[in-house]
Formats: C-alpha cells, sequence, structure tokens
C-alpha cells in the first residue's frame, strides 16, 4: 500500500484551484521531470486534467479571453485529484491526495455538513495550499479581497484546525492570475507585501508561541497561463469580472512556476524524513505515516526541492527549519 500525503485547496469560488493543479500538472515533464521522479495521476484525475487543460488553452482562442481568466468554476461535489510519485521505471511510492472543494462550500448560506468538510480537511491535511485570486487582492486598492478570497473566514478555519498542534504542518499561500504582477522585480514585491497586509491576522495567528514552532508559511506566485494579462474589469451587481488579453497575437499557453508548490512540498517531506524519529506524533498519523522513501526517491526528491525560489516575490514567511534540507 502506498504512503499517502494529504493536501488541502483551500480556497473560494473562482480562486483558481484546479487550474493551479491543471498547470502544475501539465508542466510537471519540462521542470521538475527533468529529476528522476515520475508524477502520475489516476485514471479519474487523468480524464479530468485533460478536460481542464483544453479549457485553459481554449482561453487563448481570441483576443479578449473571458472573464476570470482561468477555468470556470464548478459547484458539484469534488473527488480528490490522485497522483503517484516515484522514480522513473520503478513502482511508485507516494500518493499525492489533493482534496479541492466547490467554492460555494464558503457561502454563507452553505449547509453545516459542507463547511464541515472544509473544518476537517484542514485537519486532516498535512499541507495546506491557499489560492488567492490576485486580481482582487491588487486592483482597486484591495476592494474585491474581502468578498472573494475571504480571508478573516480562511482565519477561522485555520484557528480551529492548529489548536494543540504536535506535528508539522506546511502552509503555502498561491497568488493566481498574476501575470501582470510578476513582469519585473518590483512588482512581485508589491504583490508580496499586499500578500502579507491582505492576509494580516492569518499571519499573526501563525506566528503565535504554540503554533510557530510546528508551522512552515510560504508565498509562491504562479501563473497558470502566462501569456496574458488584465485587460480590464467590469463590475455586475457589485461582484468584478477581470477580463484578460494575450500579450500578443500569436501567443501561447506557457505557464510559468507552476512547479513551485510541489518543490516546496517535497522540500518540506524531506526535512521530515530526516527529523522523523524526534517527534511524539500523537494523533498526527497522518504525517507519520508518508515517512517510509526509498533511497532514490529521497535522491530525486532532492534534487528538485532545490529549485524552490526565494526570491521576486517568492518568500519563506516563516518556519525556515522546516524545510531546511541541507
Amino acid at each position: 500500500m502506498l504512503s499517502e500525503i494529504k493536501i488541502a485547496m483551500l480556497g473560494a469560488q473562482g480562486t483558481g484551484k484546479t487550474s493551479l493543479l491543471t498547470s502544475m500538472y501539465e508542466q510537471f515533464a519540462t521542470t521538475i521531470g527533468k529529476t528522476d521522479l515520475q508524477f502520475t495521476p489516476d485514471l479519474t484525475t487523468s480524464a479530468i486534467l485533460a478536460e481542464k487543460l483544453g479549457e485553459l488553452k481554449s482561453l487563448l482562442g481570441t483576443p479578449d479571453v473571458e472573464p476570470g481568466g482561468g477555468i470556470p468554476g464548478d459547484e458539484t461535489h469534488r473527488e480528490p485529484f490522485i497522483f503517484d510519485l516515484g522514480n522513473k521505471g520503478s513502482k511508485p511510492s507516494i500518493r499525492l491526495r489533493f482534496q479541492d472543494f466547490p467554492g460555494n462550500y464558503l457561502n454563507a448560506n452553505a449547509p453545516q455538513e459542507k463547511l464541515k468538510f472544509v473544518q476537517e480537511l484542514i485537519d486532516e491535511s498535512a499541507i495546506i495550499l491557499i489560492a488567492i485570486d490576485a486580481p482582487s487582492l491588487m486592483e482597486a486598492n484591495g476592494r474585491w479581497h474581502d468578498k472573494i478570497n475571504r480571508p478573516q473566514q480562511i482565519r477561522n478555519f485555520f484557528e480551529k484546525a492548529f489548536q494543540d498542534m504536535k506535528a508539522p504542518r506546511l502552509v503555502i499561500f498561491v497568488p493566481i492570475k498574476c501575470e501582470k504582477y510578476m513582469k519585473d522585480p518590483q512588482s512581485a514585491k508589491k504583490l508580496l507585501n499586499r500578500v502579507k497586509e491582505g492576509y494580516s491576522l492569518l499571519f499573526d495567528l501563525l506566528a503565535h508561541d504554540d503554533i510557530r514552532r510546528w508551522v512552515a508559511t510560504v508565498v509562491t506566485p504562479i501563473q497558470t497561463i502566462g501569456t496574458v494579462s488584465l485587460s480590464y474589469i467590469e463590475e455586475i451587481n457589485n461582484y468584478p469580472h477581470f477580463h484578460f488579453k494575450r500579450i500578443s497575437p500569436d501567443a501561447e499557453y506557457a505557464p510559468e512556476d507552476t512547479d513551485q508548490p510541489l518543490r516546496y512540498l517535497l522540500r518540506f517531506a524531506l526535512k521530515l524524513q530526516k527529523n522523523k524519529h524526534q517527534f511524539h506524533w500523537g494523533p498526527f498519523n497522518f504525517v507519520r505515516n508518508w515517512l517510509g522513501w526509498d533511497e532514490h526517491l529521497k535522491e530525486a526528491s532532492q534534487i528538485a526541492a532545490e529549485g524552490c525560489k526565494t526570491t521576486n516575490g517568492f518568500a519563506v514567511i516563516r518556519g525556515d527549519y522546516w524545510l531546511n534540507i541541507k
């Protein structure tokens, strides 16, 4: 039986969680796949991502990209996206279970069982990716940030999940649709600062003495299409519709930095491999149970993890210890 890592995909409707996974998988071969690692989806995940990849690429079919700049939200319940990780030519050693959920699970009128599903997902996951709609955070002085990204609600989930911590966690803040904000170092620095400001209450929680010793926190902006830029904003019923355009008439699908969340995931896992005997795990067997990697997988993962970016919008905010694999 494969060891399994549970990864929560946290974000409100339209932030781009599925677009992130699609671009990350599609770009694996040209980034991390140059090592000896193999990243293989199960049959259901493969079929879904193939369909979603077609949708992403079709957005470049016209000069004016559809509102949202990504894959339209799906409000039905989602099964986890499952990938098996191992060395090329060998049976996989690790299963990565990315659990997404429909954005309407966070709505005020959502049934209690849906909100409970999100809470339990965060409780049980060693790694949590927070998808951030970058235009909502950045445009009009963050006017739509609270409405779209729901930072206070997300903080409340963490307050409950991170009580009486006994095992390490990795929290990755992932700004999405941020092509406009990564065009130069100055713009990237501004994006990073806005992430810190927009999620200041959550960062303060993660900095608390009883939590900070267990948590690594990083920011990894990604460009899920890569060749579009925010063109204009259409507001309908106080809700923003972000329109994007291709950067040139012949621009093709070319995502950037979608490998970074996975590289940080591997870096965190490798650290726990090195220190697996020092913890009193208590009830947190969901971490301990995936520490059986062979030496070949460790070596390939270390090569991949060494490609983590830490400048120009990328940053380790706190918890360097849990990412130090030297």
